[in-house]
């Protein structure tokens, strides 16, 4: 008979430490883009999505 469950003993797992403050945004909204900075990404994104991916060395 198969057990589909692991054998895992919870009693020594370690509770999730809270999130980090630098993980949360305080203050300002981040700038809205430009229509060029937009234009720009897409054309970007475009050029990225055309050619074939390289292999690193």
């Amino acid at each position: 008979m198969s057990n589909t469950h692991r054998d895992v003993d919870h009693a020594l797992a370690y509770p999730e430490p809270p999130a980090s403050p630098l993980w949360h945004r305080h203050g300002a909204k981040a700038r809205p883009l430009t229509d060029a900075q937009r234009k720009r990404n897409r054309e970007l994104l475009d050029l990225a999505q055309r050619k074939p991916r390289t292999t690193a060395a």
